[in-house]
């Protein structure tokens, strides 16, 4: 699933380790999510929207894949 997670952490100046402890999983976590090797649960989802104070639509884009 697409997401602009990388994009506005970084305008928030947190890292990967920051972002992660404030969500309650690993950096690898947030590593598999930014790089869409790993689709968040719902939970996590909007943990990660409130840590980044946007909404969760504004934070993926979902693409039916291609058959």
């Amino acid at each position: 699933m697409k997401n602009t997670i990388r994009a506005i952490r970084k305008e928030l100046k947190l890292s990967q380790e920051e972002l992660a402890r404030q969500c309650g999983v690993t950096r690898q976590t947030i590593n598999a999510i930014e790089n869409e090797k790993y689709d968040p649960t719902l939970t996590l989802a909007f943990k990660l929207s409130i840590q980044l104070q946007t909404r969760v639509d504004e934070l993926f884009c979902y693409e039916e894949e291609k058959k």
